[in-house]
């Protein structure tokens, strides 16, 4: 009875978010690849029915109806009945940051030691081998923001992966996309009056924030200055000021070269965050604003784009019961660029739900699909390249047997750079080992 009730417990958990047990890919025999009879969601220019969609050496070659031209020698799949759409992007995760949430050993996602760490870069830890991608990639999701988690004000910069490569250095596509400055009132150090730090208060926190900011700046103009002696005169320049990480970390962000993803959650939080921003010309990207819908006006005349999540926390006593609920339909509908993010590892996996969930409070399923893909691909940069079916972008392609905001579909077939990856994980593994 134990062994039939292990069995059981295996089956359930493999079979989350895939039906039926998928056979491994067959080999690559060219390097082109077709797939015809489709129903086509290109998200840029609208849906092919009966579709084709050609990709050679890793590109995308053509994308059109049914009279497309099919290259010769090409591997030809037929998906008639099948629904074809750019891989997903998740716009922010710990993949490759934590392994088993209680073994404190197999998680990288905070540095503890002070709460202003704008040199940690997540390249550094991102652990490629992780169990975790491959479950994540099964659903259709083929690329992420990897960031470090919320415990600091400044806790390091995010990187951009793609969900398969033969090594740390094939997937990290963008190594510092980002920076995450964190005003959500969790990096208060008030645990006890006996032994706080600082910041105790928002206040402090804020306070902190615009000092790191006014440093760097100063160390710029140190920097800059010295330049322009070493330029006049070499041999009078003297030494160089001394090398600061932590502040030469800070300064392509304060050129506006990068984005700085702020996470506030409540408006007053928002409201202070977004004024530091102003206040040192930050190119932002917001994040949360769960329970911000009193603001909502002034983050659409912000122009700021935001991510959005978790959908499904409750309601403050003060808040409608589906406040969080309609986050991304309140928004969309004032003209904010919205994408999506599950801010975890192991349940990337149900980020299409995210967005699903969301078209249930009103926002529209068109709006929700481009929150999942060329939104986040324009917001982080890589749109040349990922977000759409389009000529010239990556082979990041997903065929399934519907709806992928349906918890009910299964993805058959999933390319990374026009390769085909095996739909195999843990999990797989674990139900083709049992099964008999």
């Amino acid at each position: 009875m134990l062994k039939n009730i292990f069995i059981s417990l295996c089956l359930v958990t493999a079979s989350f978010g895939q039906h039926a047990a998928q056979p491994k890919a067959a080999p690559q025999t060219s390097d082109t690849v077709v797939l015809r009879g489709g129903k086509l969601l290109t998200i840029t220019h609208g849906v092919i029915d009966n579709g084709v969609v050609v990709m050679e050496k890793g590109r995308i070659t053509a994308v059109g109806g049914a009279s497309t031209a099919i290259p010769k020698g090409a591997k030809v799949i037929d998906v008639t009945g099948m629904t074809v759409y750019p891989g997903l992007i998740d716009s922010e995760t710990r993949l490759g940051l934590t392994e088993i949430s209680a073994d404190r050993m197999t998680n990288d996602s905070s540095e503890p030691s002070d709460e202003i760490m704008p040199h940690m870069h997540v390249y550094d830890a991102f652990h490629a081998e992780t169990a975790l991608i491959p479950v994540t990639r099964i659903n259709g999701i083929t690329n992420a923001i990897v960031a470090p988690s919320e415990e600091d004000t400044l806790s390091g910069q995010s990187s951009f992966i793609q969900l398969a490569g033969k090594s740390a250095t094939e997937m990290l596509m963008v190594r510092d996309v980002a920076l995450s400055f964190n005003f959500t009132g969790r990096q208060r150090r008030n645990q006890s009056f006996e032994s706080a730090k600082f910041p105790f208060t928002r206040m402090g926190m804020a306070a902190q924030l615009r000092q790191a900011f006014i440093d760097a700046q100063d160390y710029e103009q140190k920097l800059a200055a010295y330049d322009k002696k070493k330029a006049a005169d070499s041999e009078k320049a003297g030494p160089p000021p001394k090398r600061d990480l932590r502040l030469e970390a800070l300064l392509p962000y304060l050129r506006g070269q990068k984005p700085i993803v702020l996470a506030a959650e409540e408006g007053n939080d928002v409201q202070t965050a977004m004024d530091l921003a102003h206040e040192f010309h930050l190119k932002v990207v917001l994040n949360h604003l769960t329970h911000s819908t009193a603001v909502f006006d002034k983050v659409a005349a912000s122009g700021f784009p935001v991510i959005v999540g978790p959908i499904y926390e409750q309601p403050k006593e003060s808040e409608r019961y589906d406040a969080v609920f309609r986050v991304p339909t309140e928004l969309a509908k004032r003209g904010v660029k919205i994408a999506f993010a599950t801010y975890d590892a192991h349940n990337v996996r149900n980020l299409p739900y995210a967005a699903g969930y969301a078209t249930a409070f009103g926002l529209p399923h068109d709006e929700a699909l481009k929150a999942l893909t060329i939104n986040p691909a324009q917001i982080w940069g890589v749109d040349k390249d990922l977000g759409s079916l389009d000529v010239g972008k990556m082979g990041n392609v997903v065929v399934a047997n519907g709806d992928p905001l349906d918890v009910k579909t299964d993805v058959k077939h999933v390319f990374i750079g026009g390769e085909e990856i095996p739909l195999v994980s843990k999990q797989t593994q674990l139900r083709d080992q049992y099964w008999k």
